[in-house]
């Protein structure tokens, strides 16, 4: 009996110690990664965003930027504010439960519901219309944008998407273990920041694979801001309920009407880009899909230029982005990035895929 005891001692001892590490480096995290913008309430929901108001005579529309899992606004805004800055109205914010921005109480748990959040901050704001830029699953609540508020949608630009439900609707492990009641929460309060710490940076480097990570990233882009607890639950939400929400919505992805580019990579280690992708270009009428050869997840950081003639096309300009795409391609030709470290994803059988 005395063992038992001595071995529960030992292993509540041993949880609260990881909830003291976790603790600490969440703190640690947010005095390195302060908040940048300012703050709205949308529906009980404390967002996080940064607004630069574009020149009397903008050459290009207003700008709205969604990013995607595991990250937050300055994931787009790093690469992509020098090109636009003094061009365009530009909004940038944190996803509901991500960066700074809250959760809410309950009503940001799917792509179309922070959807409408980011189309009441843009009312807030005094933007009515706006071309819509998402990356990763990014690129679902851009989709939900277009579809929900079309009056307000100028065009749309999908960058390395997610969108679509693919074969099996497996997910990471982790993502899973997380969204299970009590277990989760014991979870993300105490492993998931020591272990994702260690796991981080070859996990960045597969999310860029083949293209190199640019120099300081991870600390420049705040990725850290993830692993606290509450952000990770909210991460792993997204994530874990995507396939569920893409097979209700993609059946539907026919109605969006508005102008559309979809930029993705045939070496993309993250997503199936050839259920994604080419089903966007499939689904969208009209839609243009730019595939870049040995280009990876990441198009926003490697082809900031690309994703720049994108949105410059949805708004109505003559841009040859196939051209554009030559010169990514020439740029990136060699890179091998991760080779034997980070595996190409191979699209599962769909008799074959878990369930």
């Amino acid at each position: 009996m005395n063992l038992i005891y001595a071995a529960l001692a030992f292993l509540m001892a041993l949880v609260f110690g990881f909830v003291g590490v976790t603790r600490a480096g969440s703190w640690l995290i947010e005095r390195r990664n302060p908040s940048i913008g300012e703050f709205a309430d949308i529906d009980g929901a404390r967002i996080h965003y940064v607004h630069i108001p574009g020149p009397a005579n903008a050459e290009l529309p207003p700008i709205v930027f969604i990013h995607g899992a595991s990250a937050n606004l300055r994931d787009q805004m790093l690469p992509l504010r020098p090109l636009l800055e003094g061009r365009a109205e530009m909004l940038f914010f944190d996803r509901p439960g991500h960066g700074w921005s809250g959760r809410g109480p309950g009503n940001n748990e799917d792509p179309s519901a922070q959807a409408n959040t980011i189309a009441a901050l843009m009312d807030r704001l005094g933007i009515r219309k706006a071309v819509v830029v998402g990356h990763s699953f990014g690129g679902v609540v851009t989709s939900a944008f277009g579809r929900g508020h079309p009056d307000r949608t100028l065009g749309l630009v999908f960058l390395a998407p997610a969108t679509h439900p693919w074969p099996g609707g497996a997910t990471s492990w982790y993502y899973d273990l997380t969204t299970i009641p009590v277990i989760g929460w014991l979870f993300s309060e105490t492993l998931t920041y020591p272990t994702a710490t260690l796991r981080m940076e070859d996990a960045t480097t597969c999310v860029f694979s083949p293209n190199k990570v640019p120099d300081n990233y991870i600390d420049a882009a705040s990725i850290p801001l993830v692993l606290r607890p509450s952000a990770f639950r909210a991460n792993a939400t997204d994530v874990a309920g995507l396939y569920r929400y893409a097979l209700g919505a993609a059946p539907h992805y026919n109605q969006i009407k508005a102008p559309t580019v979809v930029i993705s990579g045939d070496r993309d280690k993250v997503v199936y880009a050839e259920i994604h992708s080419i089903g966007l270009q499939r689904d969208i009428p009209g839609a243009q899909l730019i595939w870049v050869h040995n280009l990876g997840h990441k198009p926003d950081w490697i082809a900031p230029d690309l994703a720049v003639g994108a949105i410059e096309k949805v708004a109505g300009k003559k841009i040859d982005l196939q051209a554009m795409a030559k010169t990514v391609e020439a740029r990136i030709a060699g890179d091998a990035y991760g080779a034997g470290r980070c595996a190409d994803i191979k699209l599962p059988q769909a008799e074959l895929a878990p369930t």
